[in-house]
């Protein structure tokens, strides 16, 4: 086994050691690395930041491949337009090193998701978004070395299946991405993209669809998720988790219905297709008459502070807790063990379908434990 404990690589700082731990520094190590593994048909795990990663107690008895590559690299000779720049960067580069550059550059497209912890490679495993701004807006492909075929290609965003928190990767594609290529646009002036969510707009004070200093974007948004515990700081305990805990759930508008009034329903447009559903489930259509029930999306936080799991919650004994700042988060409040994370989520979860009838979904990958 690994001296090295997978706790000591992750947000939520909790797991143990894998049987085998290789850090890869280069594309062509990263490359090398995966199919060595796959060539000795061991369990495997691939690990960028760890910001979206809860591993087991026990560790993982498997080969871990930590990517630390880094790069990012301005192209502007294959651009689609004399108003977009196209971007690659390595899959290890971190995300919010990305976004800082991206402001300097004055690049806008990506500004809105400053903040957000983790590695570009696993930003499309996710399709990432916050506040108005979604990664499948500016993704463009993503390099990809296939894990049965043992080919590297490029495969176009629009063969990825990106959806709320969701891809082609988290249905069963396996492999390695390599490199993922954004195309982001310069309004002049170094000018954000067209400000898309109603919180951001109100703490800068603007209009939706407002346009405003970039960097004046990335502080605003830094801001709001620190006052939320979402941005990582070793002296807060309360930004030891893995982000979001769970998903914002999708439901039909006639269930919805029955909800409080109060509960935040936001109508999902046929152009989004945006879906949560369990696995092996039905999908139903888009909204539209012909197609089928309106769907629209729950806030998951309202859904879990409304059931009575309130802001600093913990199980007595455990040192997992709900955020202080706010209720989507589980924390470690230090020492806590993947058990404890994992029992505080599924008293979570247990809370909400009981009051509301809805089951939540963890975001978080779960390695070796389950919810």
């Amino acid at each position: 086994m690994s001296s090295v404990p997978l706790s000591t690589l992750t947000t939520m700082q909790v797991g143990g050691p894998a049987r085998e731990l290789i850090t890869v520094t280069t594309r062509e190590q990263l490359i090398e690395a995966a199919l060595n593994t796959w060539d000795s048909n061991e369990p495997w795990l691939l690990l960028g930041g760890g910001s979206n990663t809860i591993v087991a107690d026990d560790g993982f008895d498997g080969t871990v491949i930590h990517v630390q590559t880094a790069g990012i690299e301005r192209q502007q000779d294959i651009s689609r337009s004399p108003n977009h720049s196209t971007v690659r960067v390595a899959a290890g580069e971190n995300w919010d090193n990305l976004v800082a550059w991206s402001v300097e550059q004055g690049l806008a497209g990506i500004e809105a998701l400053s903040g957000i912890p983790g590695s570009c490679g696993a930003a499309p495993i996710q399709n990432i978004g916050a506040y108005g701004q979604e990664l499948s807006t500016v993704l463009t492909a993503v390099e990809f070395l296939d894990r049965y075929t043992q080919e590297i290609s490029w495969i176009p965003a629009e063969e990825l299946g990106l959806g709320y928190r969701d891809s082609v990767f988290k249905q069963g594609k396996e492999g390695v991405v390599l490199t993922i290529e954004l195309s982001l646009a310069s309004f002049g002036d170094n000018l954000s993209a067209p400000i898309a969510f109603p919180q951001l707009a109100t703490a800068l004070g603007v209009n939706l669809g407002d346009q405003v200093a970039l960097a004046t974007v990335r502080d605003t948004v830094l801001a709001l998720r620190a006052s939320k515990g979402m941005v990582l700081d070793p002296a807060d305990p309360d930004t030891a988790s893995a982000g979001s805990f769970f998903m914002n759930p999708i439901v039909t508008e006639n269930f919805a219905r029955n909800l409080p009034e109060d509960a935040p329903r936001f109508p999902i447009q046929q152009v989004e297709h945006d879906r949560v559903l369990p696995l092996g489930a039905e999908v139903p259509p888009l909204a539209s008459a012909e197609q089928g029930p309106r769907l629209v999306k729950l806030s998951a936080a309202w859904l879990i502070e409304n059931s009575g799991v309130k802001k600093g919650y913990r199980i007595p004994g455990s040192n997992a807790a709900i955020s202080s700042k706010h209720t989507l988060a589980i924390t470690n409040q230090g020492g806590a063990t993947a058990a404890e994370v994992v029992g505080l989520a599924t008293y979570v979860q247990a809370m909400v379908q009981s009051h509301f009838g809805v089951i939540l979904y963890p975001e978080p990958n779960l390695v070796g434990v389950e919810i």
